[in-house]
């Protein structure tokens, strides 16, 4: 509360033990005397008059300035007891009163704006003769009570007269309110800068109560857009609830995206989707909520809302959810993300299963089996309808009539018309070929229901299961499928190779499930784990060769061509002895007689090529020993010689002279170090290298000398 100002004199009389001073008539003191005596429009033409006055100064006092707006808050204050509206919204909006202390008086309006605690200046003054009522509206009835009572039976309260007219007053306050809060905006925004912290809770009483008011009014529309579309400091919470009450969604949802409150946008956006709420000037929820999301990248966001689109517009589901798996992610978030996917829309989640597993190569074994199950079901699912189930079980007997070369998946692919279920095979298929990281077991026993259409899924199993025989028997005698029986010999147990995986997936669009049978390159630079080894081991090879060729030959004179093909074309891997073995012995020679021929004439090429080898290998050699000896001769090589006969040799070189008749040479070390005792030099025991050209010398001198004995 501000102290009063107390007018200055100007003429002092000094008395011998007083002071007393002439003063003159204030404007505060002239005011509140025609005040007292009802004077209103005196009081304010006084008013009116010195606001003239300081205006033509060019500097105002700021006492004379605290006067004037004193005596219009007095007046205004005055024309609000008399309920005199317009002309106290007038007045008090030139006393500059505090907008918060007007406000007080409409607790529906003022809410939690601001508290008793608050604090807002009033003149001392002023306050004295300020309205002792709590509300406008009790003032309204005391001013009827002080004015019509007793007069209006039964009472002011209750008399439609009273009732009539206290509606009326009602209505004049709101709107004296609204207009004296528009002038301090106004102003406000006129004096702009950085608002202190007064100014900045006075901006937001105003601006709330102001959307407050346009909201409780049909014709305020405009005024509420131009409102929202400046610069404001509209209290949200307490404007919200008085939005919804009263309908003004799009306000309401102008006001979220202004405060940031994103996840109430979006919830009201939602409202409107679902047709809870109704707004023209709001179209299309549901891509406003698709855009807001994309632009924020918000992952509670996304997941909250994500799911929500689930069961509304799936396509769009998946790409928001999708976007929540850049960067990295624990394989538990993924989970628990499917999980609530799938609770929500079951055809989501599976979509959303296969992004995890085929676009983010998701190593879950988990997910992989999940993926697996779902492609069984869909399966199942298709074979329910009976015109699926006849045409696949034609499409099976006429190829096993037709003797093609074409593997069965790519008959089946080209000659079925495009349809859901036919996508579904070719996925399944794909992805049972593809992926290593689910239990075959499992899918197997479910899809044995399906036995006898399922073939091509069942020879895929066991070949996942290393059961090859089984396999190569599905393939041959039930598909009579031929080429991908023996591609899966070629590829070590491979029903679908990665050729025609490949192609079906850009004919028909499947590139994620042809990719988990192709090698990573750098375009595809994907996990290696779920990549079959694609070197096959010779070994294993070989062994399902002898395994198909027993099936073939197992299925007796039907497939006694296809056999005899087979052998042609594996002959290099097939030995005659083991073929001859498992041939019947009632099997006509024409059937083999090719394959013996070329296994013969194969068998003589390498003998010949093998002695001509020997012969390259013997010649070189010679040739090699030829170019040697002379060098090896000069490094000191060991000499062999004949011995001659020795007529006086005695007993004791009978063995010797043995050896010698018969023409065996002797051998003779050339680098044997003889002990040579050298007079005056050296001690016994010394030993010195013997030059080569020495030795040859000495091996040509008399058998009987000293050195040559010493040789022997």
């Amino acid at each position: 509360m501000r102290p009063p100002a107390f007018p200055r004199a100007n003429v002092l009389v000094l008395g011998p033990d007083t002071i007393q001073s002439l003063l003159p008539s204030t404007l505060i003191s002239q005011a509140e005397a025609l005040l007292d005596n009802h004077r209103i429009e005196d009081a304010v033409d006084l008013a009116d008059q010195q606001r003239k006055k300081l205006q033509s100064m060019v500097i105002v006092d700021d006492h004379e300035a605290d006067e004037l707006r004193y005596v219009y808050q007095r007046i205004g204050f005055q024309c609000l007891i008399e309920t005199l509206f317009d002309d106290a919204g007038k007045h008090l909006f030139s006393g500059e009163l505090d907008p918060r202390v007007l406000i007080s008086y409409y607790p529906d309006l003022r809410g939690n704006l601001f508290s008793n605690a608050d604090d807002a200046e009033v003149f001392a003054g002023v306050a004295e003769h300020m309205p002792s009522e709590a509300s406008i509206d009790d003032i309204i009835a005391a001013n009827l009570v002080r004015n019509y009572s007793p007069h209006l039976s039964p009472n002011t309260r209750e008399a439609p007269p009273a009732v009539e007219l206290r509606g009326i007053l009602s209505m004049a306050a709101k709107e004296m309110l609204e207009v004296y809060l528009r002038k301090w905006r106004k102003k406000l925004s006129v004096e702009g800068g950085n608002s202190p912290p007064k100014l900045l809770a006075i901006s937001t009483a105003v601006d709330t109560v102001l959307a407050k008011l346009y909201a409780e009014s049909d014709d305020k529309a405009n005024d509420m857009r131009t409102l929202l579309s400046e610069p404001n400091e509209i209290s949200l919470p307490e404007v919200e609830p008085v939005f919804r009450r009263s309908r003004r969604y799009q306000a309401l949802c102008e006001l979220y995206h202004q405060r940031g409150e994103d996840n109430k946008l979006l919830e009201a956006w939602s409202r409107f989707a679902d047709g809870e709420w109704t707004d023209q000037s709001i179209q299309d929820p549901a891509s406003k909520m698709f855009a807001l999301l994309t632009e924020k990248r918000d992952r509670a966001l996304v997941h909250q809302w994500g799911i929500w689109f689930a069961t509304r517009d799936p396509e769009r589901s998946l790409k928001l959810l999708t976007s929540l798996l850049s960067g990295k992610r624990k394989v538990e978030e993924d989970g628990i993300l499917l999980q609530h996917i799938q609770e929500t829309n079951a055809e989501v989640g599976a979509r959303f299963l296969e992004h995890l597993v085929l676009h983010r190569r998701s190593m879950d074994p988990k997910l992989h089996q999940q993926l697996a199950v779902s492609y069984v079901e869909q399966l199942m699912a298709c074979l329910q309808d009976d015109q699926t189930s006849k045409l696949w079980r034609a499409k099976a007997a006429s190829y096993a009539s037709s003797n093609s070369d074409t593997p069965f998946i790519s008959y089946f692919a080209s000659t079925t018309p495009d349809s859901d279920p036919k996508r579904v095979r070719l996925k399944a298929a794909l992805f049972l070929q593809g992926s290593s990281l689910y239990d075959p077991a499992t899918i197997r026993e479910k899809l044995m229901s399906q036995e006898k259409l399922l073939k091509l899924e069942l020879a895929v199993l066991a070949g996942k299961l290393e059961e090859h025989r089984a396999a190569l028997t599905i393939l041959v005698h039930d598909m009579r499928d031929a080429t991908s029986a023996e591609a899966y010999c070629t590829l070590g147990g491979e029903v679908v190779p990665a050729k025609i995986a490949q192609t079906l997936g850009e004919r028909y669009g499947l590139q994620p499930w042809a990719a988990l049978l192709l090698p990573p390159t750098k375009s595809r630079p994907g996990a290696s784990a779920m990549q079959r080894q694609r070197t096959v081991d010779a070994g294993l090879k070989k062994s399902l060769i002898r395994i198909l060729l027993e099936v073939y030959m197992s299925g007796g004179e039907v497939t006694a061509d296809r056999t005899a093909r087979f052998l042609n074309a594996q002959a290099m891997n097939l030995d005659v002895v083991d073929v001859l073995e498992l041939i019947p012995a009632h099997w006509p020679l024409r059937i083999l007689s090719n394959f013996l021929e070329r296994s013969f004439r194969r068998t003589l090429h390498v003998k010949h090529e093998g002695q001509i080898l020997k012969a390259i290998s013997a010649g070189q050699n010679l040739t090699i020993a030829e170019r040697t000896w002379l060098f090896m001769r000069e490094q000191g090589a060991d000499i062999e010689e004949a011995l001659e006969d020795d007529e006086d040799g005695g007993a004791d070189q009978g063995a010797e002279e043995a050896e010698a008749e018969k023409g065996v040479p002797m051998s003779f070390d050339e680098k044997v170090l003889l002990p040579v005792a050298r007079e005056g030099q050296g001690r016994e025991g010394d030993v010195v290298p013997i030059d080569i050209g020495v030795v040859e010398g000495l091996s040509h001198s008399a058998p009987d000398s000293d050195l040559d004995s010493s040789l022997r």
